[in-house]
């Protein structure tokens, strides 16, 4: 934690509440860093920083990550304005401290990690370190090879030009879409492009690591191999 957490970041992986939460706190001035009151969400946390919000002193939790089988229907919030179902629904209370490293939209389904461990989500979500995240998507309707290329070469959507590692076609209307970028519902939007639309979209693959036969809607603890090989894995795209 060279460079620090941000504050607000680092106050939602000790439990108390979210980033969202604890930026009014800051900014009403009930978080104290050292002894003095600060305003500034953005502050980064150093080790040996003592901190309190609301005369409570704030201790980080263990570190912990898990990979969870996403279900569609459920938005990766932590509290949705709309008052839709999360993925905290899935998990027990122990868990609810936890971050979704990158997300899935409503309708996607698959492999997702939560963790508050800062070194791997900054391993997994910083776009220089290009980690591979495999996809099947089915259309919903057939489609021609040639939107396969169209695919790689890259097509314009809304966030501006957007490709696809690498695009395998599985049958007649399933493809297989290897990403190392991270736009807003970028298959989605990459599809609509080439004059198709996506009936089902499942993650399937984050660097080496597999959903496997992990079940819907069930999660488990990613184990400390799986981490460093997460890790080492971006290492060597630097």
């Amino acid at each position: 934690m060279s460079d620090g957490v941000r504050l607000n970041k680092y106050l939602a992986s000790c439990g108390v509440g979210s980033r969202r939460s604890f930026d009014a706190m800051v900014l009403a001035g009930d978080v104290v860093v050292n002894g003095q009151s600060c305003l500034t969400p953005a502050y980064r946390v150093q080790p040996g920083d003592q901190i309190r919000a609301d005369g409570k002193r704030i201790e980080p939790l263990a570190v912990q990550s898990i990979v969870i089988h996403k279900p569609p229907g459920l938005v990766c919030t932590r509290r949705d304005e709309r008052q839709r179902d999360t993925i905290y629904n899935l998990l027990p209370g122990r868990m609810q401290h936890l971050m979704h490293v990158g997300r899935l939209d409503r309708e996607s389904e698959g492999l997702l990690i939560l963790s508050n461990d800062g070194e791997l989500s900054q391993a997994l979500t910083h776009p220089k370190h290009k980690i591979q995240k495999l996809y099947h998507v089915t259309l919903d309707t057939s489609f021609d090879n040639e939107i396969l290329e169209k695919l790689e070469k890259g097509v314009y959507i809304e966030e501006g030009k957007a490709k696809a590692h690498s695009v395998k076609r599985l049958s007649s209307r399933r493809i297989e879409v290897i990403l190392t970028t991270g736009m807003k519902r970028q298959i989605r939007y990459m599809i609509q492009a080439v004059h198709h639309r996506v009936k089902r979209l499942v993650r399937l693959k984050i660097g080496h690591l597999e959903l496997g036969n992990l079940r819907p809607g069930k999660w488990r603890i990613l184990t400390e191999q799986e981490r460093n090989d997460l890790i080492a894995t971006a290492q060597r795209k630097d």
